[in-house]
């Protein structure tokens, strides 16, 4: 693993009751403010996002804004390696009803970053692959998830915009952050009738938008609009063709 130096972030936690009391009042007002008011009614995911604490997943230059609504930065642009950031809490959770996720799922969560959204889908799906092509995200994503005991998730290196083929087919593909277009060749990392779910768009505003494999095709739906930031290495991906 290559020695990332300042770019690393840093991943110190906190101590003491008062701390941890505050971040789960924060964390149920993120979820009765944020998300249940937002059209999401499938109690797992609720669930899921109340019981997994976000902050573990931050930096600690960035914990007190862990349940903000907005993106949550974990590693600020340096140099040739991009900003990266959590989708705020309501896209994510509205993006991961979207899957439809069913409990013996295996799952690709593409771009998983600090691994906060792959802590959650464990809880939704048999088994989820977390992809991550920075070494300092995915040490610290792999360590903060055998920490908070999600024995069905690993965390795997590679490029985002490849996907992870050799751990497929896969039931479900989320796509965490903005893409310019879906290429075809994501069709076949999905099992039949598989879906994969992505905010689609070049401005930051996009359209989440779920595609679901039909044997040697695929539809596409458009379901909501959406901020995301954009996800690295999909900038120059082919267009889907219908």
């Amino acid at each position: 693993m290559r020695n990332v130096g300042n770019d690393a972030p840093s991943f110190k936690t906190s101590d003491g009751s008062a701390g941890m009391n505050d971040f789960k009042t924060q964390r149920l007002n993120m979820v009765e403010s944020q998300i249940r008011t937002n059209d999401v009614t499938d109690r797992r995911i609720t669930k899921a996002m109340m019981d997994i604490p976000r902050e573990d997943f931050a930096p600690a230059s960035v914990r007190p804004l862990a349940y903000m609504d907005h993106d949550l930065v974990v590693r600020s642009e340096l140099g040739p390696l991009p900003e990266r950031a959590l989708l705020s809490p309501m896209v994510f959770a509205q993006l991961v009803q979207l899957a439809d996720i069913e409990p013996t799922d295996l799952v690709l969560d593409v771009g998983c970053a600090t691994g906060y959204s792959t802590a959650v889908l464990a809880r939704l799906a048999e088994s989820v692959v977390g992809l991550e092509g920075d070494d300092a995200l995915t040490e610290r994503a792999s360590t903060t998830l055998s920490e908070q005991g999600a024995d069905n998730a690993a965390i795997v290196s590679g490029t985002l915009s490849e996907g992870r083929p050799d751990q497929g087919p896969y039931d479900v593909i989320i796509l965490e952050g903005r893409v310019s277009d879906v290429d075809d060749a994501w069709r076949a990392q999905l099992n039949d009738g598989g879906r994969l779910v992505a905010i689609v768009g070049n401005q930051p505003m996009g359209k989440a938008t779920r595609y679901v494999r039909h044997g040697e095709g695929w539809s596409r739906t458009v379901a909501f609009d959406a901020s995301a930031p954009e996800l690295p290495g999909f900038q120059q991906v082919r267009a889907f063709q219908f």
